[in-house]
């Protein structure tokens, strides 16, 4: 499945003009998706394949933006977006009855989270649980603590994180010297000239409710995983699936009375649906980790 034709994000154009180019493709509405992808499926469709790509590339962006606080090129980390959208593309079976953007968000996810473990060059950091968790979560740390801005931590600072993370001192510092320093600047500016929306990496700092790769990074099963969380989801009506989204997954959360509003019933009757929903999900996840011999 060949994608040399679709757009892809420069730093030397800028995100701007990434985003206003990929604005350009419509979104398909849940039947034309279902036609799409049967054609795919069922007779190795490219062109349909394609539209179905392009018109998720909005999704796999929205998604990238979540891993803004690691310094990486937002560039490669939208076009690692990218690549778990074409793998979900490739793997999509629309008789499951589920919409293709519940199931893309997961191995978008997954891709850009492997390709931090892997790929992040001005942060060598260790391979243990600990030190991943204090790799995703001393910047948060620090700003829970007000040491945002200073560049050495005081003392006092590094010890309360250490704890604070389970780690030793000397590894909080050695991590925090090479997250503000390294081989790249978080003020270093990237994209093109400024009618294309010059911008700091710092302008790309994680969102704070963005903490699903700490998650994945304490797991070493993360293609195993990545496909059991598409295939629960599986599981659910597509209501449910919609309404799980909504609750759990969109930032700020729907509210409930939104929901009530756009299904027509009462607030009380989401919270319930929502609450079976996740517990479908979590007994499909256990009943797929425990076939895996995950448990």
């Amino acid at each position: 499945m060949g994608y040399s034709n679709l757009p892809a994000p420069s730093p030397e154009q800028g995100l701007n003009r990434y985003m206003q180019e990929i604005r350009k493709f419509p979104m398909l509405e849940p039947e034309e998706e279902y036609m799409l992808g049967k054609a795919w499926r069922d007779h190795d469709d490219t062109e349909a394949a394609h539209k179905l790509v392009t018109s998720h590339l909005r999704l796999a962006a929205k998604i990238a933006r979540g891993y803004r606080g690691y310094g990486l090129p937002p560039a490669e980390v939208i076009s690692e977006a990218n690549v778990g959208l074409m793998q979900a593309v490739k793997r999509f079976e629309p008789d499951k009855g589920f919409r293709l953007a519940t199931y893309a968000m997961w191995w978008i996810r997954a891709s850009i989270q492997e390709y931090v473990l892997r790929s992040w060059s001005m942060v060598k950091m260790g391979t243990t649980s600990a030190q991943k968790k204090l790799f995703f979560n001393l910047r948060k740390a620090k700003k829970r603590i007000g040491a945002l801005e200073e560049g050495d931590l005081r003392p006092e600072n590094v010890k309360r994180i250490a704890t604070e993370l389970g780690v030793t001192e000397d590894e909080v510092v050695s991590m925090n010297r090479r997250m503000t320093g390294g081989d790249a600047s978080l003020n270093a500016r990237i994209g093109g000239d400024d009618s294309d929306g010059m911008a700091e990496w710092q302008d790309w700092l994680e969102d704070e409710n963005a903490d699903q790769a700490t998650d994945y990074a304490e797991k070493d099963e993360l293609v195993t995983r990545r496909e059991m969380m598409a295939e629960a989801m599986s599981a659910l009506n597509e209501r449910e699936q919609e309404i799980l989204k909504a609750r759990k997954l969109e930032e700020p959360a729907v509210t409930l009375e939104v929901l009530s509003g756009r299904y027509s019933v009462s607030r009380e009757r989401i919270r319930q649906i929502e609450v079976r929903a996740f517990e479908k999900l979590q007994k499909r996840m256990r009943e797929l980790a425990q076939e895996r011999g995950l448990l």
